[in-house]
């Protein structure tokens, strides 16, 4: 079974809220060429992102010039 495949039923196990938030055009434009790339729409693309940087503890590091 492919990760991406795994990934998505661990995700479907797990309760989802629908938000809106404000998200940069790049951004966005970003995620949707990585979706046509690899077949999986955008929007579940920056959930396994999000997720990720969640499973991962990422902690935010920003640097303002």
């Amino acid at each position: 079974m492919r990760l991406f495949q795994r990934k998505t039923q661990s995700l479907r196990k797990k309760t989802k809220k629908q938000i809106t938030i404000n998200i940069d055009e790049n951004t966005i434009d970003y995620f949707k060429v990585q979706a046509e790339n690899s077949g999986i729409p955008y929007q579940t693309l920056i959930n396994l992102y999000l997720s990720d940087c969640v499973t991962q503890k990422r902690e935010l590091q920003l640097s303002w010039k």
